[in-house]
């Protein structure tokens, strides 16, 4: 209950966003304390964000899941809600920190173990889908065009916004929680037609995934909110999820537009210099003591392609493979699991290479990775060494 009364203090508003009669009500406390916090938690955000008013979304996506991340204060917040608060809309959920078919494997603290399921409980009490997946995108439906939604993963909004023909802001997970529990969210940035006023131009040749990633690092640095990328070809599925993640780990930006956008604008050129730049930044290692692919999580496409790339080979050092848990069920139904397996890999489903308490310092000093996303959590939250690869040249350097 302390930190309840805690979340309502910190949002203390002078209401400026136009609300219906109901919002108001809701807002005053009339409809309870939990819809009292989470309207106050909109408002608070609409009024950061020049919002006019809030509308109505028809799906949200909730961060705020793994106990590395909101600890014990979080963990305590939601189980305190979740004896009342139900969400209104479609809800699915980010990856935990751990797959719960194989957490006896790994040696985990038994605290982080029982927080981490106390958690999933409270949000599935809440109406929640255990999803437990950063890419939601591939495994739920897609809306109709310019549906408002609120995704809180900053590769899933990214996404959204680019290239499903939705429209969302860089949700935090306090939002997008309070969007899930009303249905509504404030009518600002991103949500409205947008116009960048900045064009990076792709000048790299033979581009592969690693560098889509390097390209949405660099594009998150130097954007506003939107950017706009002129220079691309045809991107593959592996390609465009690099690029998302890389565009959420360094900036506040959150779509991209593509082309050269109206006469006048600023452009700058994203060349090999800047790739370069970008592996200094985060590659601090030669080599790996441990492979970790997806993240964002692998999708069904990409791991049919990782089985057919390997023919028959097989990694020479440990390589953990995260995806999706519908992702797993459907790829050990064609075979795919059976043959990575073969292949000396371990599926983790419902967690993710970031912020798993699963890679860390105390057990390995360096990952390699083909994700600019990973490679910037492994090395700036989980505190251990990256080698940067593309998936191809990890296959060549890593199998036999």
């Amino acid at each position: 209950m302390i930190i309840y009364v805690q979340v309502l203090y910190l949002y203390q508003v002078t209401c400026s966003v136009e609300l219906t009669r109901e919002e108001e009500s809701a807002l005053k406390g009339e409809h309870g304390e939990i819809m009292e916090m989470a309207y106050r938690i909109l408002v608070a955000t609409g009024e950061a964000t020049d919002a006019e008013k809030l509308i109505p979304i028809e799906w949200t996506h909730l961060s705020g899941v793994n106990y590395n991340t909101i600890g014990d204060a979080g963990e305590e917040f939601l189980s305190s809600i979740s004896k009342d608060a139900r969400v209104k809309v479609k809800t699915t959920l980010n990856p935990m920190g751990f797959d719960a078919d194989n957490v006896s494997n790994y040696g985990l603290d038994e605290n982080f173990i029982s927080k981490q399921l106390s958690i999933r409980k409270s949000y599935e009490t809440m109406g929640v889908t255990p999803s437990f997946s950063c890419i939601p995108y591939e495994i739920f439906d897609i809306p109709k065009k310019d549906t408002q939604v609120a995704f809180a993963e900053s590769n899933a909004a990214i996404h959204a916004n680019s290239y499903d023909n939705l429209k969302t802001n860089k949700e935090s997970a306090f939002s997008a929680l309070a969007s899930a529990i009303t249905g509504k969210s404030p009518y600002s940035s991103l949500r409205k037609e947008d116009s960048p006023n900045l064009t990076i131009q792709m000048k790299v040749k033979d581009p592969n995934e690693l560098t889509y990633g390097m390209l949405g690092f660099f594009a998150g640095k130097v954007g506003d909110t939107s950017v706009r990328i002129s220079g691309l070809g045809e991107m593959d599925t592996r390609q465009c999820k690099a690029m998302c993640g890389g565009m959420g780990t360094s900036g506040t930006c959150a779509k991209f537009l593509f082309g050269e956008g109206q006469p006048g604008v600023e452009k700058i050129d994203f060349d090999e210099k800047e790739v370069q730049n970008v592996h200094d930044e985060l590659n601090t290692a030669e080599k790996g003591d441990i492979i970790t692919l997806g993240s964002p999580q692998l999708g069904l496409e990409e791991i049919s392609d990782l089985t057919k790339k390997l023919k028959g080979r097989s990694f020479q050092k440990r390589c953990m493979i995260f995806t999706p848990r519908t992702v797993k069920e459907q790829a050990k139904k064609i075979g795919y699991i059976n043959e990575l397996e073969r292949a000396g890999c371990e599926i983790l489903a419902d967690c993710c290479t970031c912020l798993t308490p699963l890679i860390n310092k105390d057990n390995v000093d360096a990952v390699t990775t083909n994700s600019i996303k990973g490679a910037f959590y492994l090395k700036n939250s989980n505190g251990v060494d990256v080698n940067l690869k593309s998936l191809s040249q990890i296959i060549e350097d890593e199998t036999l």
